[in-house]
């Protein structure tokens, strides 16, 4: 990406709390990885207030890393590409179907952007998604490829292969909750550039039958806790699989955005 040179890694990694190693191998990628899930919110503001956020680079550093905001996938893939490129590592950008609940792939569109990464001397490439809101996204990228199962950060995935009408292989990355394997979203390897992004977002961000411009919807990640705020409702979900939920008032939202999600309006 050409405004890759416009990044300014020492912030990024900063905000992030980052301050191992800046190598473009496995490991460096792992930890950026899961400091960046960890640090900036999953959150969709902007659209459920009636405007698309802004991809461009600059916004988006004014945002997530210089404002501590959040944002959903587009902002937070794009500025994790950014990023991974700064590094050294090679990045491709993917559209995933999420199937979350879906009876089938082909009916959810493509609307989630995902990454396929490559590192210098290694032949395994990896799924990487800093972005995707739901307690079964990925913390850390786990390899592309099917036949095991992944420990990402005492998450559980794995990837399997689904038939389709396509040319291209479909790919399914699914979750463990405790019960069984949940399908999360589905995608091919063709890539996806920039345009396709401003296009998605712009539908995604601003359709009144978007679920993100419908409800509020904020969750933040730790290594103890994943915390969501879904329209009223706090839902906090602890490491051992407990749920705890509650209704929470209008007035005490702005509140509860700082002090759960460190994000300050």
């Amino acid at each position: 990406m050409s405004d890759t040179l416009e990044f300014d890694l020492d912030v990024y990694l900063g905000r992030i709390g980052w301050a191992g190693e800046r190598r473009a191998d496995r490991g460096t990628l792992r930890g950026v990885h899961l400091a960046h899930s960890c640090a900036i919110p999953f959150e969709n503001l902007d659209p459920v207030s009636g405007r698309a956020p802004s991809l461009d680079l600059g916004d988006l550093m004014a945002k997530l890393v210089h404002g501590r905001r959040g944002g959903y996938c587009y902002e937070h893939n794009t500025l994790f590409r950014h990023a991974l490129e700064a590094l050294g590592f090679r990045v491709t950008g993917l559209a995933a179907r999420v199937v979350l609940g879906a009876d089938r792939p082909e009916s959810r569109p493509r609307t989630h952007m995902t990454l396929l990464v490559h590192a210098p001397g290694d032949q395994q490439p990896y799924l990487a998604d800093v972005g995707f809101g739901a307690i079964g996204a990925l913390l850390e990228p786990v390899p592309l490829k099917t036949g095991g199962e992944f420990h990402d950060a005492g998450r559980r995935h794995r990837l399997v292969h689904a038939p389709h009408h396509g040319p291209l292989e479909l790919w399914v990355l699914e979750a463990h909750d405790g019960k069984g394997w949940e399908q999360q979203y589905a995608f091919t390897l063709d890539p996806f550039e920039k345009p396709d992004y401003e296009v998605f977002n712009w539908h995604v961000g601003t359709n009144p039958r978007s679920p993100f411009t419908q409800s509020r919807y904020v969750q933040r990640v730790t290594a103890e806790r994943h915390v969501l705020l879904h329209g009223n409702v706090l839902t906090e979900t602890l490491a051992d699989g407990t749920v705890s939920a509650r209704e929470v008032v209008d007035e005490d939202i702005e509140r509860l955005l700082k002090e759960e999600f460190g994000i300050e309006l």
